[in-house]
């Protein structure tokens, strides 16, 4: 009988402990996949803000990190003030900004989060041969910044999502991303 009852509370107990790891599920809630909102468009910079729902979460602390990036396009000053339009896209960015989410505001495994803003900043000058002006005695001025990417990172104890949304022509106001 000892034969038999031993190893049936053993693996009673791993099944229960096998359960109860696999208790939390992370997952978007239906409707809840990320969306972030840009403004700023077209100046020479942009604020992004996302949005979404998670279920299943533990009740650990929880870290959203948003990368953006993007180009600028500036237009060529000479040393006379004179302008003409610049050549070259300028690459700006990457640039993160961390949101933490303190574990006592996830109830009942639910968290619907806002993101701090992430901001992307053109420089407001850059040398001539890096904006195409004609020559070095040109600089590129008035830069008009376009945001190409943005990358969601959330995580609980290790990465839990990696979330993305990309346009090499730009990306403005509400835009979904996928995860």
């Amino acid at each position: 009988m000892r034969r038999i009852i031993i190893p049936l509370i053993v693996l009673l107990v791993a099944g229960t402990t096998a359960a109860a790891a696999l208790g939390a599920s992370p997952h978007f809630k239906h409707g809840g996949t990320p969306t972030c909102t840009i403004s700023g468009g077209g100046t020479s910079s942009t604020s992004t803000t996302c949005t979404g729902s998670l279920t299943g979460l533990g009740g650990g602390d929880v870290e959203i990190d948003t990368t953006v990036s993007g180009f600028a396009v500036y237009q060529c000053q000479n040393g006379g003030g004179n302008t003409a339009p610049g050549q070259n896209r300028v690459l700006v960015g990457p640039s993160t900004t961390p949101t933490n989410i303190s574990g006592n505001e996830i109830k009942n495994g639910n968290l619907t989060f806002t993101t701090q803003p992430a901001a992307l900043a053109a420089s407001s000058t850059v040398s001539g041969s890096a904006a195409g002006c004609p020559n070095a005695n040109w600089t590129g001025v008035n830069p008009q910044l376009t945001l190409t990417d943005i990358t969601l990172k959330i995580y609980q104890g290790g990465l839990l999502f990696t979330c993305t949304a990309s346009n090499p022509n730009g990306l403005s106001g509400k835009v979904a991303l996928s995860c």
